[in-house]
């Protein structure tokens, strides 16, 4: 019966390793032995606790969590389940989940962008400025730019053929949303009132449309 439970002590609650091959019985009062041993030292401390070594259903946990109520002071707050390749999904869900919230709210960015200046960015972003020619912008959500866009944008780099790109003043060298490219005119139109417009990939094709309630509508953030 020697180490058939041990206790270690995290920085955040205890870990109970519990030996697979003694009988279930056998290792509760164990356990009771243990904590006993240890109460003092616990004391009345609020932790978490999880289990190592074998398997235990809902009810074997619930009857060793009643062992160690009726043997110390302890008040245990949650379990926590060893899982690593549950943790790594999760982990890995809710990175995804975080970088879909960046895209939708985004960053700001105050300045004008000169000839050269690259600008990259993981999220969408909201230039407060202007893009200027030979200035490039290049987001893995969307691109809004409070000015005029002459330079180059590039939304959804990622491939997010979502994305989209709006400016004050349209008048790009060229835009690129996921792998789709537009490029201006080789002569372009006389220059007329400016107006908000926004770039929009539909169909494998980029369409920029004056912008409007319906077009604000249809926008998938």
């Amino acid at each position: 019966m020697k180490h058939a439970v041990m206790i270690k002590g995290t920085t955040y609650g205890i870990v109970v390793v519990l030996d697979p091959e003694v009988p279930f019985e056998e290792l509760k009062k164990e356990v009771a032995a243990k904590f006993s041993e240890s109460s003092s030292f616990f004391g009345n401390a609020r932790m978490a606790l999880s289990f190592e070594g074998r398997p235990l259903t809902n009810d074997q946990q619930a009857e060793i969590l009643d062992v160690i109520t009726e043997n110390t002071e302890l008040s245990i707050v949650c379990i926590i389940e060893n899982n690593p390749e549950r943790d790594e999904l999760l982990k890995k869900t809710i990175d995804e989940r975080l970088m879909e919230l960046n895209h939708a709210t985004g960053q700001f960015y105050k300045g004008n962008l000169r000839s050269g200046q690259v600008l990259e960015t993981e999220t969408s972003i909201i230039v407060i400025g202007d893009v200027n020619p030979g200035a490039s912008i290049v987001s893995k959500g969307n691109i809004v730019i409070l000015g005029s866009l002459k330079g180059t944008a590039f939304a959804g780099a990622s491939g997010n053929e979502d994305a989209f790109v709006l400016a004050l003043d349209m008048a790009p060298v060229q835009i690129r949303i996921a792998d789709t490219i537009a490029r201006s005119p080789d002569k372009p139109a006389r220059e007329g009132a400016r107006e908000p417009k926004v770039a929009f990939l539909e169909d494998g094709n980029i369409y920029i449309e004056p912008l409007g309630r319906k077009t604000i509508r249809d926008l998938r953030l």
